[in-house]
């Protein structure tokens, strides 16, 4: 184990540090400023959510999928709620599309009725079972057996969303301040956002708060954290640090001196590729699911503020042994993957042209299940506190994916329950 206590670089008290300016890390920031607390926002990257928060199908969820009782379930319909009403009231550009789950086969007929009471008990109550005749009279492009209409999925602009939440921003090098976003929510109450720092890992103190060692982004390129530790340019001394850093959680885990390693869960990377389609006329006006499977929620199609219908994602399970709080991901999409896209989606939509999906864009899944454990109880947010790890000033979440921007909100109040 590294020795971070013993790394000599300026230090700087700060109360509270946020791990990762994605859509979680900046709403739990805005929460904890309007509990009065000051807070710190750490990034990496250049700017605000250029991780997974941009990276994906910008829906609002209605909390379908997810098991009775779990995390997902609870916080996805409380979220969908909270999305709604915070877009309303700052005028964040966001549309009530309603979402079409469709069945193929008889048997994915039966999956749907499942899909239905899972919603229902979890809060979803409008879902509404409609025949192939009210599905195709909707949607006359679309084939199916049956259908569940959920009226309450829609689509936010995601990047509007997150400037909203963005806030005062400043080089922890320099103490240079700059106010990136005049809609900021908890700019008056004492956040700030530092970016291109790259948290390195920690240790935990004797008063239970961390002492957290970051790296200048920009000359960490390419180099392993061992070779870093001895430049390491600031050690932020927080009485409470919440890591949501996304991909990179588990890794920041890891290197944290004081930490059991055994309360770290596995780390799985799904890869989920999308495919734009080459017509001007979107072929729906609504979003179209078909049945979930396994690491994902099927090749869906949706359609953005903008009217473009894109398809996606698929999965594609990454190899990767181990990473690193330096790891990078490639987020560029092979063309070749069109050839599985297109049966898949002609299922729902027979009328898919030949040759008329292009690479659009890409984004990448933090799973806690593997390839064949979606069954295992795994798949769950896991969000950890004192009970779970024995340190009282530390949060982490992992396995923040979807439907994480919907239920950011109230991921952000549970963060702050548990603080």
């Amino acid at each position: 184990m590294r020795r971070w206590g013993s790394i000599r670089a300026p230090r700087e008290a700060v109360e509270c540090v946020v791990i990762g300016a994605g859509i979680v890390g900046m709403a739990i920031a805005r929460q904890l400023a309007i509990a009065g607390k000051n807070v710190v926002v750490v990034e990496a990257g250049s700017a605000v959510g250029t991780g997974t928060s941009s990276r994906n199908s910008q829906v609002i969820h209605a909390g379908i999928y997810y098991p009775v009782r779990s995390l997902k379930a609870a916080l996805c319909v409380l979220g969908n709620k909270a999305m709604y009403s915070y877009c309303q009231e700052r005028s964040i550009p966001f549309k009530r599309l309603g979402k079409l789950i469709v069945a193929t086969s008889l048997q994915q007929a039966k999956t749907l009725l499942r899909l239905q009471e899972t919603g229902v008990a979890n809060g979803a109550e409008d879902l509404r079972m409609i025949t192939a005749a009210e599905a195709m009279a909707m949607e006359p492009e679309l084939n199916c057996v049956k259908a569940l209409w959920s009226p309450s999925t829609g689509i936010v602009d995601s990047h509007s969303l997150m400037l909203s939440l963005q806030v005062c921003s400043y080089s922890i090098f320099s103490s240079r301040f700059s106010c990136s976003s005049l809609q900021a929510d908890a700019e008056e109450k004492g956040v700030a956002l530092a970016l291109n720092s790259t948290v390195l890992g920690g240790t935990v103190r004797s008063d239970g708060g961390l002492d957290i060692v970051v790296h200048e982004t920009s000359s960490a390129a390419n180099k392993s954290v061992d070779e870093l530790v001895s430049t390491a340019e600031m050690v932020l001394s927080a009485s409470y640090v919440i890591n949501s850093a996304g991909l990179h959680a588990t890794a920041i885990a890891r290197n944290i001196e004081g930490l059991s390693s055994s309360s770290i869960p596995e780390n799985y990377f799904a890869k989920g590729n999308y495919f734009a389609i080459s017509s001007s006329k979107a072929p729906f006006s609504r979003l179209i699911y078909p049945v979930p499977e396994e690491g994902g929620l099927g090749v869906h199609l949706t359609i953005d503020l903008g009217g473009a219908t894109r398809f996606g994602p698929d999965v594609q399970w990454l190899k990767l042994s181990t990473t690193s709080v330096t790891t990078e991901f490639d987020y560029s999409v092979d063309p070749a993957r069109a050839r599985s896209f297109y049966p898949e989606i002609r299922k729902y939509f027979p009328g898919l042209p030949d040759e008329s999906l292009v690479p659009d864009y890409s984004g990448v899944r933090s799973k806690l299940c593997g390839p064949g454990q979606g069954g295992s109880g795994c798949s769950d947010f896991m969000i950890q506190g004192k009970k779970d790890h024995g340190i009282p000033g530390l949060v982490h979440l992992f396995g923040i994916e979807s439907p994480g921007l919907t239920a950011c909100m109230e991921i952000a109040k549970r963060v702050c329950q548990i603080l």
